[in-house]
């Protein structure tokens, strides 16, 4: 039987965690997956913004989980798919959205805190909240797991070489566990490029023309959605281990 696209990208009954959910690109799913029907648990490491966000996905009708997380710590991720999962029963859907970019003058003034910092909460926190939810997805009748990426890991630069590391990383990972999960769980990757968001206010101006881009400008959170919704709807059943470059700037 042949199912329409609003068919297609329903959420209804679904129960999304997305991780970095209170503020830019991870706000905008949060509130995506909300208006196409699912239920939502935010986690960031500010209760507050989640509550915020908890309650934009309420005043849509959907139920809303803030929950505060450290998304480079197991022990805080343990915790925080514990808390979903009471609250629940079930996660069908995780986004590892969460992340952090800082710049460093040099590779060699590059402190260990500093990296460790980067590669805990891209990479280690990812690996650890995806190994716990997808084995219960995988006990549970499947999901879909979608690891937000950057075109940083596939275009990488010495002042962010830590970070485009970390995500290259977790590019690496999710085609593992693509198979160590399979055929119950799916893992896919969003690779997005520059976006105007709050994190952006102080490098990127909206409207500014960008020559070295193909699109000559950076993206909109609402144009990360799209991507958002395949991977975690059944309009993308007959995808897994695969990358989503979603960032305006053409060819490799």
């Amino acid at each position: 039987m042949t199912r329409t696209p609003a068919e297609l990208f329903d959420l209804t009954g679904k129960v999304a965690l997305v991780t970095g959910g209170s503020r830019g690109l991870g706000r905008a799913i949060v509130l995506a997956y909300a208006a196409a029907g699912a239920d939502v648990v935010i986690a960031s490491r500010k209760l507050d913004a989640c509550e915020a966000v908890a309650g934009e996905v309420e005043a849509l009708g959907r139920k809303a989980l803030p929950v505060a997380c450290h998304a480079g710590r197991w022990d805080s991720l343990d915790a925080l798919a514990e808390t979903a999962y009471e609250r629940f029963g079930k996660i069908d859907v995780l986004v590892n959205n969460a992340g952090m970019s800082p710049l460093a003058p040099s590779s060699a003034q590059t402190s260990e805190e500093l990296f460790d910092k980067v590669v805990g909460v891209n990479f280690k926190g990812p690996f650890r909240l995806s190994a716990v939810v997808a084995e219960r997805m995988k006990a549970g009748g499947g999901g879909s797991v979608i690891s937000v990426s950057s075109t940083g890991a596939l275009r990488p630069s010495p002042n962010f070489a830590p970070y485009a590391g970390s995500k290259a990383a977790l590019n690496a990972i999710s085609v593992a566990f693509a198979q160590e999960f399979a055929p119950e769980v799916r893992f896919n990757v969003i690779s997005p490029g520059g976006f105007y968001t709050d994190i952006s206010k102080g490098w990127a101006t909206p409207g500014e023309d960008r020559p070295d881009m193909l699109l000559r400008r950076l993206g909109h959170p609402e144009e990360i959605v799209t991507a958002a919704l395949y991977y975690a709807s059944d309009a993308s059943s007959y995808t897994t281990g695969s990358l989503l470059r979603v960032d305006g700037l053409g060819p490799l």
